[in-house]
C-alpha cells in the first residue's frame, strides 16, 4: 500500500475493511456518529480534530505521525498534532522563527533533530553475570563492583554515560544482586543467572528496550568519547567495533585472542559475521566492544526476532551457542545479519578495556595508578 498517495478518509477505509471491523463498530468506539465516519471515509468532510485523530490510530493501530500527516495534507495544512502542540508550546514558533531567520537547511536540522534524540537515549547495562574468570575477586561481588582508582567500574561507565547526557539508566542484576544498589538506576533482576547468558539476560529489561538505547557489557571500561560516537550513529542498529584490537592481547594470557567477539564488516561499514571467529580462515576486521545502539525501528526489529528465534530454539542450538538460553549477544546479531538485516559498525580505535581476567584487573589497576 503506497500511503504517501492516500487521503485521509480512503486511508482510514481501507485499514478499516482490513481489520474487519464495520463502519458502524468503529464510529462507536471512536465515540461518533456513523454517518460523520461515513462522510470522513467518503472525503466529504475534512479530517477530524486530533483528539478523534489520536482513537482512531490506537483502534485501527495506525501510526500517530503519519495519520496526522495524512490529515494535515487533507486540509493543505500542517498536521493537526503538530498545531496542538505548537498552540499549546508558543514558545515553539519562537525557535521556528530562529531556525528561518539563521536560514537554516535540512543539514541543520537533521543535526538539531540528532541532538535532541540524543538527549532522550537510554542506556541499559547488563550485570548478571559471575564473573567467574576473576576468580577470588568476584566471589562476594559482581565485577562491575571492582575498584579502579578510588570508583568501581560501574561507577565510571555511569560517569562516562552521564557525561554525554545520557541520565536515564536501567541495569539488569544477578549474582550478588544486593550489591548493586546506587540510586537513580532503574533495576531488573535476573534470578535464573546461573543458567543463562548475555542475550536473555537483556531481555529481563524489555520493557526498556523501546527506543533509543545503548546496551553495553557491565565489564568494559570506556571513555565518553565511544560512547558519543555511537550516540552520532542515526543508523537502526549500530555496534562499537574496535579496528585496534589487536593491541590490547599482546602479552594477555589469561584471555586468548581466539576469545574475542571478532567481527567481519563489508565497505559500507555494515557487519557480514560477527562473534568468536579468529580461528576461521577469513581475516577479521575488529573486535565488537559489547555496545550496541538501537533505535525505535532498530529496538522492534531487536525484540521481534528475539522472540522469534526463541519460540523456535528453546533447548537447541543457536547459532554459535550449544543451546539457546547460553547465547551471547553476538548471536542475536548474527542472527539479525542472516536474515537481511543491517548491522552498522561504528569503527573506533581503542579508547576502552575489557575486564574478563585477574591479569585484566591487575594492568587496568596499574594503570590508574599513574
Amino acid at each position: 500500500m503506497n500511503k504517501s498517495n492516500k487521503n485521509f478518509g480512503s486511508f482510514i477505509r481501507e485499514i478499516r475493511i482490513s481489520n474487519d471491523i464495520g463502519q458502524r463498530e468503529l464510529a462507536k468506539k471512536i465515540g461518533i456518529a456513523a454517518s460523520y465516519l461515513n462522510d470522513i471515509e467518503k472525503n466529504k468532510r475534512s479530517a477530524p480534530k486530533i483528539n478523534i485523530i489520536k482513537k482512531i490510530s490506537s483502534i485501527l493501530k495506525i501510526d500517530l505521525d503519519l495519520l496526522s500527516d495524512l490529515a494535515g495534507k487533507s486540509k493543505n495544512a500542517l498536521a493537526p498534532d503538530i498545531i496542538d502542540y505548537i498552540e499549546k508550546n508558543p514558545n515553539v514558533i519562537s525557535l521556528i522563527r530562529t531556525a528561518k531567520n539563521n536560514n537554516f537547511g535540512n543539514l541543520e536540522i537533521n543535526q538539531l533533530e540528532l541532538s535532541i534524540n540524543n538527549s532522550k537515549t537510554k542506556s541499559l547495562i547488563v550485570a548478571a553475570g559471575l564473573g567467574s574468570r576473576l576468580k577470588g575477586l568476584t566471589e562476594n561481588i559482581p565485577k562491575c563492583m571492582l575498584d579502579f582508582g578510588g570508583k568501581t567500574l560501574l561507577e565510571r561507565q555511569l560517569s562516562s554515560y552521564k557525561k554525554c547526557g545520557i541520565e536515564d539508566i536501567s541495569l539488569v542484576r544477578g549474582f550478588k544482586k544486593n550489591k548493586i544498589n546506587y540510586k537513580g538506576i532503574k533495576y531488573y533482576d535476573n534470578n535464573d543467572y546461573k543458567s543463562n547468558n548475555i542475550l536473555n539476560s537483556i531481555f529481563y529489561a524489555e520493557e526498556a528496550i523501546n527506543d533509543n538505547i545503548i546496551i553495553s557489557y557491565s565489564d568494559i571500561l570506556f571513555e565518553p568519547f565511544v560512547v558519543q560516537r555511537v550516540l552520532d550513529s542515526d543508523h537502526d542498529i549500530s555496534v562499537v567495533v574496535d579496528i585496534d584490537w589487536k593491541t590490547y592481547y599482546i602479552d594477555r594470557k589469561e584471555h586468548p585472542l581466539t576469545e574475542a567477539e571478532n567481527v567481519i564488516f563489508n565497505s559500507n561499514n555494515e557487519v557480514i559475521k560477527i562473534g568468536k571467529i579468529a580461528t576461521e580462515k577469513e581475516e577479521v576486521h575488529g573486535e565488537f566492544i559489547g555496545m550496541i545502539k538501537l533505535n525505535h525501528k532498530g529496538c522492534k526489529i531487536f525484540k521481534e526476532n528475539f522472540h522469534r528465534v526463541k519460540k523456535f530454539f528453546w533447548n537447541k542450538p543457536f547459532q554459535r551457542a550449544t543451546i539457546f538460553q547460553k547465547a551471547y549477544l553476538t548471536d542475536m546479531i548474527q542472527e539479525l545479519v542472516d536474515i537481511g538485516v543491517k548491522v552498522h559498525c561504528v569503527v573506533i580505535k581503542r579508547g576502552w578495556k575489557e575486564i574478563d581476567t585477574v591479569e585484566d584487573y591487575k594492568k587496568a589497576l596499574v594503570e590508574f595508578s599513574k
